[in-house]
């Protein structure tokens, strides 16, 4: 939106000097904003913890938007996806509309109409709740919806044949300006928008026979020039992608490709997402071609606002007219943050909340507080993340063992005879653990529930996405190659090193990739190269961190060696892990159950039965893997990082399997940071 009272008097002054002053060269000033990965999170609110969150939410986002409009003449906002999941608010919706209980207008977009938005990009976690709810909701918006690389297969909506674009894969739209002269102008600017592929994959039980999709940058091939061909003056591109790899910008199927995209012709700007991550910033310092103190990749200018609304990516482009064509002269990118810390550490707000969004969402508000509200049982211990990354932790136990009596009863009841004789076991990850520790939002991120009675907002935090239940069959030897992969979390240790040695890889692999296999036992020799890279490519094929990995069955006859190897297994996950195929053992050809009950209400069941059956349920790790004592000649200086809390400290300092002794200083975003012993033999 431009600044209207500015833009009236400028236009106003134009039109007295019109007769006298009207260059075919002139300059302008263009501010274009972006938020990305709201993720439901439109108030700043926990709902969660029940309390205010001043680094989160689209209300305060707003205040920044204001804020920044005032600055300059010519400004224009657009939204790169992953709005509709992601939060409570997000689940209270979802469940009402799988009810019957159609919204008119999702409380995302009764928000974001009020902001004046030029375009909006489809991303991943659309797709979350099914094709008709995404319908439904993109309807309620004051603006259009852009895509450019999925399309119909059968099945779709609005008369779209197969073959075609499912989305408008982009629009240029013709914008009032004023020049640095006060003189109004037009310039035709052209919006593109973009998602990862594997939404085939991560949705398959929603998409798989309606839609396809094609790469980013080959999508990007084809449709630019024909934006050019069609008038754009400037293309902005919003691509639902991470910034991705320097040294492998051509895989046509990547999921995250911005970098490959700055090398495509005629994209002036890139708005980017999809990996929470904040840019520019010091974390993407060390990339090919990156200038970190103007935002640009390869010299486009480029910029990611974090996630859940905590930051505002913000380009500001000098525009020059010159032989009949608008060129981009200079541009600097840059993400402004919704709070900031202070020399104590201590967490101080930038902006208040905007009061029309808050008002607006009000209603949705209080039933999302309703909905989290629900009992659901209790627990004997707290499930909280800050160690889930070094030791077996409750709040992946208790998912684990949620889905694994869950396959257990489903096999029992299924007319499957072949699957009945066959162990089950279980994989799950932690969801909230740090975050990508890129970010100082990030540091928040972590399960916070506590003991005694539990209600749906815990389940919900528990696990976060909705995803639905699948069970794979695998043999002993696909478990450990997932488990070897899993294991690229940590980085190597030198066991005859004295220096500073970081035990986490938040570099290369996502912790929601750090997949804890329950019903067997193992360790992890951390010593040893990782075999495998982040996205499951063998990097070292002789190397070996899995070790010890056993398999023990109800009559306490354990299994090892090369009979584990050659032993079949069921284990229950996760549709996005299930169908992904990154990890060995996953993939369409392992599927043997497909279920409608996300992983969620099956957690959510599971808490109400052991509550009535026990009066509680037992959340307590059962200690199945952990690291392979080190043997060394020197004092080792092994360090990870978690929640710098009172909290944290409480419950580390009673559980903690190992050695842990807190350093006195915070990490540069406020993770404390701790020293772990892993040469005194574990318990």
């Amino acid at each position: 939106m431009l600044n209207k009272t500015l833009l009236a008097v400028l236009i106003s002054s134009a039109i007295g000097l019109a007769g006298c002053n009207n260059p075919s060269t002139y300059s302008a000033k263009l501010r274009v904003l972006e938020t990305s990965d709201i993720h439901a999170n439109i108030m700043d609110y926990d709902y969660y913890q029940s309390k205010e969150d001043i680094t989160i939410g689209l209300a305060r986002t707003a205040s920044l938007v204001k804020s920044a409009r005032t600055e300059v003449a010519n400004t224009l906002l657009v939204d790169n996806g992953d709005l509709l999941q992601g939060s409570p608010m997000g689940d209270y919706v979802a469940s009402e509309f799988k009810k019957g209980n159609e919204f008119v207008t999702h409380p995302a977009h009764k928000a974001m109409n009020l902001l004046d938005y030029e375009v909006g990009n489809i991303g991943n976690h659309e797709f979350n709740y099914g094709l008709d709810f995404l319908q439904k909701a993109i309807k309620g918006a004051n603006f259009p919806y852009i895509n450019a690389n999925v399309y119909c297969k059968s099945d779709c909506w609005q008369d779209k044949k197969e073959g075609e674009n499912l989305f408008t894969p982009y629009i240029i739209k013709t914008t009032n300006i004023v020049d640095s002269e006060g003189e109004a102008r037009t310039i035709n600017i052209g919006y593109i928008g973009f998602v990862p592929p594997q939404i085939l994959q991560w949705d398959k039980q929603n998409l798989e026979g309606k839609v396809t999709t094609k790469g980013i940058v080959e999508s990007a091939q084809k449709f630019i020039p024909e934006m050019k061909a069609n008038g754009a003056d400037i293309i902005i591109a919003i691509p639902h992608s991470g910034i991705g790899s320097s040294e492998n910008p051509g895989d046509v199927n990547a999921e995250n490709a911005t970098y490959a995209l700055t090398t495509v012709e005629g994209i002036d700007a890139i708005m980017f997402g999809h990996s929470h991550s904040v840019f520019p910033s010091a974390q993407f310092e060390n990339v090919a071609n990156v200038d970190i103190e103007n935002g640009l990749i390869n010299g486009i200018p480029a910029v990611m606002p974090g996630r859940w609304g905590d930051n505002l990516g913000v380009i500001d482009f000098t525009l020059e007219y010159s032989d009949e064509k608008w060129t981009v002269s200079s541009a600097k990118a840059e993400a402004r943050q919704i709070y900031e810390r202070n020399e104590a550490g201590t967490k101080v707000a930038t902006v208040y909340a905007d009061k029309d969004i808050q008002d607006a969402v009000e209603i949705d508000h209080n039933e999302t507080l309703r909905f989290v509200n629900a009992p659901i049982g209790k627990a004997t211990d707290p499930m909280y993340s800050f160690l889930t990354l070094v030791q077996d932790d409750p709040s992946v136990q208790i998912v684990s063992n949620a889905q694994m009596k869950y396959v257990q009863a489903q096999i029992a009841y299924s007319d499957n005879e072949s699957l009945k004789d066959l162990p089950v076991l279980s994989a799950a990850a932690p969801f909230k653990a740090g975050g990508r520790h890129s970010a100082a939002s990030d540091v928040d991120s972590y399960v916070q529930v506590a003991s005694g009675d539990l209600s749906y907002k815990n389940a919900a935090d528990l696990y976060l996405y909705p995803n639905t239940v699948v069970a794979l069959k695998i043999t002993g030897a696909d478990l450990k190659n997932w488990l070897e992969c899993s294991a690229n979390q940590f980085n190597q240790i030198d066991p005859n090193s004295t220096a500073a040695q970081s035990l986490i890889n938040w570099d290369t692999h996502r912790t929601y990739n750090f997949d804890v296999i329950d019903g067997v036992t193992y360790k992890v020799d951390v010593t040893q190269p990782s075999k495998y890279d982040g996205d499951c490519a063998v990097i070292n094929a002789g190397a070996n961190r899995i070790v010890d990995l056993t398999y023990t069955d109800a009559d306490n006859n354990a299994m090892s060696g090369n009979a584990l190897m050659a032993q079949e297994f069921i284990v229950a996950t996760n549709n996005y892990r299930a169908f992904g195929g990154k990890f060995a053992g996953t993939g369409a050809d392992y599927v043997v159950m497909e279920q409608p009950d996300t992983n969620r209400d099956v957690l959510a069941a599971y808490i109400t039965a052991e509550t009535a059956a026990n009066d509680a349920v037992d959340p307590s790790a059962d200690y199945n893997w952990g690291f392979l004592d080190i043997t060394s000649s020197v004092a080792l200086d092994i360090r990870f990082e978690t929640q710098d809390s009172a909290t944290a400290d409480s419950f580390i300092s009673t559980y903690n399997e190992r050695p842990m002794t807190k350093l006195a200083d915070q990490d540069d975003l406020g993770f404390a940071v701790y020293k772990i012993d892993l040469t005194t033999p574990q318990p």
